[in-house]
């Protein structure tokens, strides 16, 4: 049996009400994802060492390959206790309830710009290549092209929310979903992070919310189901625990701090993180200069 360290409040409160069942999705060293069997939509369980993200429970464990999680075991709950056939229980009693919370966006904006000359610079110098930021050399031919998809549409997708022009935007958006190297494709990432700045609570392009939900309306069988269950969350404004420190730091005077989160969302699978970082840069200087023309 396992404690629950801290956990997404939906999923804490589904297990509790006793009305949460599946099969197991997919399983992986750090984590394993669950799909439910009422909407199908999936849910993770993960070792301590991964952040807090929707509908995840962070388990006091170092690894989740010893506990012969199969694809398709049964999952169910009983006595406020969430079970993986025989094989793992999770209890989730004493459990730290965590939310997903996107900070405002600041009314004064040149720590923010700042701010992002130095993650850009950084990312630059630091940023994991192969996906949105290109290799220096590629090897082959698909490469080469896939690298030139991911930055014409990418520059389309910046050009058309400069216009505030949603439908051609929206276009270019979906065009990126699944496009990519990785489990979660460069493309969905790049949208994560844009996303994420779109939900900043009175930032320029607030009203964009519904540009999100148009997307992934349109990206359900354009990618894997994890990808899209992370850009669906992203879409509501429900992002990992990382990068919202990203996005707080990024709005506060502390270097130190911001380079540390960002970091922290490099560590984000191969080259996501820097994908998500890049989104989020996107998102955020759109919205810098939608703000300087009202």
């Amino acid at each position: 049996m396992k404690v629950t360290i801290s956990g997404d409040v939906d999923f804490i409160r589904r297990i509790n009400n006793s009305n949460f069942s599946g099969v197991v999705h997919s399983t992986f060293n750090r984590t394993f994802n669950i799909q439910c069997s009422g909407d199908g939509e999936l849910f993770t369980i993960a070792c301590r060492m991964v952040d807090n993200a929707p509908n995840t429970l962070i388990i006091d464990s170092d690894d989740l390959s010893s506990w012969g999680i199969e694809v398709n075991d049964r999952v169910f709950v009983k006595n406020n206790t969430l079970y993986i056939e025989n094989k793992l229980a999770i209890l989730v009693e004493k459990a730290r309830i965590w939310a997903s919370a996107i900070p405002a966006y600041p009314c004064n904006i040149d720590t923010l710009s700042r701010n992002l000359k130095t993650i850009k610079e950084y990312i630059d110098a630091h940023g994991k290549e192969g996906g949105i930021k290109k290799k220096p050399t590629v090897q082959n031919s698909f490469e080469a092209e896939l690298a030139r998809m991911l930055e014409l549409r990418t520059s389309l997708l910046w050009s058309e929310l400069l216009k505030n022009h949603k439908s051609q935007a929206l276009k270019h958006a979906v065009s990126l979903v699944g496009l990519g190297p990785g489990l979660t494709p460069s493309g969905d990432d790049f949208l994560v992070g844009l996303f994420t700045a779109i939900n900043m609570i009175d930032s320029p392009f607030y009203d964009w919310r519904p540009f999100c939900e148009a997307v992934t309306k349109k990206a359900r069988h354009l990618t894997n189901d994890i990808s899209y269950t992370t850009l669906e969350k992203a879409a509501m404004g429900k992002v990992r625990e990382s990068i919202i420190n990203l996005v707080n730091s990024l709005i506060a005077d502390n270097e130190e701090d911001l380079i540390l989160s960002l970091n922290k969302v490099f560590n984000i699978g191969s080259s996501s993180g820097t994908d998500i970082a890049l989104g989020l840069v996107c998102g955020l200087e759109a919205n810098i200069i939608a703000g300087g023309k009202v």
